[in-house]
């Protein structure tokens, strides 16, 4: 069977018609995800939920402890650590900050004077930050402050903690073994939740736990 011309043409057309349409829909699919992400984010009245997410979405934070170094003793000393609170996903974690941590490690060896720390964690080390071109210091680029105290997991907890970091920190497994890492986690006792303007607002460690993410 034979195609007219104007067959072809049509035929040619609607290729290209194709073709075009192509871009399109991967620009309309990128947008549809773009937009869920950004509706993800929990607005200001839902601070338990926005501190949850806050986490999740982090892969380290700033951990201060009171310094038990020499020419420092008692002082604030402001570090960075990886962290994970599981792995990475929109199921939204366990809201437990656990990390890997060394005696060898100076802000560990303060911890073990004095357990007392508080952690900070930002969405400026995301995209949602930049995207917006919030500064880190805008509060529309919410951080959340979490004071309490470090502790070793116990046995049960280990494996959780473990496929919570690896998952997100996979070099992990490769650090020198001689050099005794041991999993821990943040226990909460307070949380400060700066999303949005008018000051910081206070989730109590029930309110954040009892929350679905």
């Amino acid at each position: 069977m034979s195609v007219s011309a104007a067959g072809r043409g049509a035929m040619s057309v609607s290729a290209a018609g194709r073709g075009a349409m192509a871009p399109l829909l991967l620009l309309s699919a990128a947008s549809g995800l773009l937009l869920a992400a950004v509706a993800a984010i929990p607005p200001p009245e839902e601070a338990a939920r926005m501190a949850r997410y806050v986490l999740h979405s982090c892969d380290w934070g700033a951990l201060a402890t009171l310094s038990a170094q020499e020419g420092l003793r008692g002082r604030p000393f402001a570090n960075i650590f990886s962290l994970s609170d599981g792995p990475p996903g929109p199921c939204g974690g366990s809201g437990v900050p656990y990390l890997y941590l060394t005696d060898m490690e100076i802000s560990v060896q303060d911890l073990e004077v004095n357990s007392n720390a508080s952690l900070t964690v930002s969405l400026a080390q995301t995209p949602y930050c930049r995207k917006h071109r919030y500064d880190p210091q805008n509060p529309l680029c919410a951080h959340i402050i979490f004071v309490g105290s470090i502790v070793k997991v116990n046995d049960s907890e280990a494996d959780i903690a473990k496929k919570a970091l690896f998952s997100r920190h996979p070099e992990m497994e490769s650090w020198p073994k001689d050099h005794n890492w041991f999993f821990a986690k943040f226990n909460i006792t307070n949380i400060w939740v700066l999303d949005y303007f008018g000051g910081l607002k206070i989730v109590t460690p029930e309110e954040y736990y009892s929350v679905k993410p």
